[in-house]
């Protein structure tokens, strides 16, 4: 990722993703969802990169806010959504469920970060370059 790109967020993008390499290089694949995101807000702190853990999001339906949060694992630098996963590959319904949760929070971008990936850490970028109708 090149950081001077003309790119959204593309400085914020690649701490990220710089954040979450050393993670990957330092525990491997293989292990629960849960440790590689404290490692990695633990990275993000370290690095003093400004981010959310899983904040409650509210969906509405007819104008009504729902009982029912969605909660995206991450939020980074007050923009970027980032979604994690400890499984073998990404599917669509994980870049389903990180394009949702673009959607509901209206934010521009959107990481989608597989740890358990092998031989190397799997992740997406997304844009989201136009405000979707919630």
């Amino acid at each position: 990722m090149n950081a001077n790109s003309d790119q959204p967020l593309a400085q914020q993008g690649y701490d990220l993703m710089a954040a979450a390499f050393d993670v990957y290089n330092d525990l491997g694949g293989g292990l629960c969802e849960e440790i590689y995101q404290e490692s990695l807000e633990r990275e993000l702190a370290a690095r003093r990169i400004a981010f959310t853990a899983q904040p409650e999001l509210l969906v509405y339906y007819k104008g009504t806010p729902l009982n029912k949060r969605l909660k995206p694992d991450l939020i980074v630098a007050g923009e970027i959504v980032v979604e994690l996963k400890a499984v073998k590959a990404i599917a669509e319904e994980h870049e389903s469920q990180l394009l949702n949760y673009l959607r509901v929070t209206r934010k521009p971008v959107g990481y989608l970060i597989n740890f358990a990936a092998f031989p190397k850490l799997q992740w997406k970028r997304y844009a989201n370059s136009r405000h979707l109708p919630l």
